[in-house]
């Protein structure tokens, strides 16, 4: 049976459908599954020994549907359900599944703070848009696979970092889902462990804030606790082993977070406009939410915004940093 996977973007979402293409492959006899997204995610897709074949939207809808109608699938598993996938089943013609988005139950909550949202991970949903094929949860979690070339020698990092660190990933797509960089110092502070900012270039200049304001406090405790700026340093693979290698790791709502799931990974997740009942917070790991409980206007979207629309952006500046870590290897 030829199955074909799609979910055009974005790095968490994709991480989060990996239980999906597991499922298909091991449960299925003689499945062969394919895999449909954007090209930059290539690096997550092809290193994934359950995806048979990746297929990429590099052109026209138009050229991609006839390289597609070529395959001659049996089954379209539609991860993403929107106009263009929609598009893409119909010209294909074959049977297909899609998942519930519950857009209509999150604008209830966005906009009239009524909350009927099902308490269902969104892997869940993506699970039962494949379970006419007769899959079901495997209990495995996520999966994340770093090729061997991009696995990051401790080694090579800076000495204070090579025997352990908290990776912090500081960046989001939108600028409500990041705490501010002033309160990025603070959780760092509190920290008081060595850590490792990770992101990518467009977050470098915010770890460098970070790491000279912490160089610079005369009260902060840079032997025993450095503060080193990885953004823009290394590619996303790379940032992964980085988490994979990581004692804990501190993540906003975004792709970070639940590639450090898929590691099962320790996690403090920071939630600002967006909020965990949503269905996307961090899966079959051990994890502890910050965020300001019942706050009147949050969540203020399902995506996120480039300002707070009250201008007071509380849900990020209110939030208290009650952090209980667990003991270190080597005490610290």
């Amino acid at each position: 049976m030829k199955i074909l996977v799609l979910r055009f973007s974005s790095i968490g979402d994709i991480v989060l459908t990996t239980p999906v293409v597991r499922a298909l492959k091991q449960q299925v006899p003689g499945a062969q599954v394919h895999y449909c997204t954007k090209p930059a995610y290539r690096s997550i897709i092809e290193p994934n020994p359950y995806v048979d074949k990746a297929h990429y939207l590099t052109g026209s809808l138009a050229e991609l549907v006839a390289e597609l109608k070529q395959e001659q699938f049996d089954f379209v598993v539609d991860l993403h359900n929107n106009l263009r996938t929609s598009i893409l089943k119909l010209r294909l013609g074959v049977k297909s599944a899609s998942f519930d988005k519950l857009n209509w139950q999150k604008w209830l909550l966005v906009n009239a703070k009524m909350d009927v949202l099902p308490r269902v991970h969104i892997v869940e949903r993506y699970l039962a848009a494949a379970a006419p094929l007769g899959v079901q949860d495997d209990r495995q979690g996520l999966d994340y696979f770093i090729p061997p070339q991009d696995e990051v020698d401790l080694a090579t990092l800076p000495a204070g970092f090579q025997r352990g660190y908290v990776a912090f990933a500081i960046g989001a797509q939108h600028a409500t889902k990041r705490l501010p960089t002033e309160r990025i110092i603070e959780l760092c502070a509190q920290l008081g462990r060595p850590v490792v900012l990770l992101g990518g270039p467009e977050d470098e200049s915010t770890g460098h804030i970070v790491e000279q304001a912490l160089e610079n406090s005369p009260t902060y405790n840079l032997a025993t606790a450095p503060v080193y700026n990885a953004c823009g340093r290394y590619s996303l693979n790379q940032s992964a082993s980085l988490v994979r290698q990581a004692q804990l790791v501190v993540s906003h709502d975004t792709g970070l977070m639940h590639i450090a799931a898929a590691f099962r990974k320790e996690i403090f997740s920071v939630w600002g406009n967006t909020v965990p009942e949503f269905g996307m917070y961090p899966y079959r790991t051990e994890f502890r939410v910050l965020e300001v409980p019942g706050l009147p206007c949050r969540p203020c979207s399902k995506i996120g915004y480039a300002k707070c629309p009250q201008g007071h952006f509380r849900c990020m500046r209110d939030i208290r940093f009650d952090l209980d870590l667990p003991p270190t290897h080597d005490g610290r």
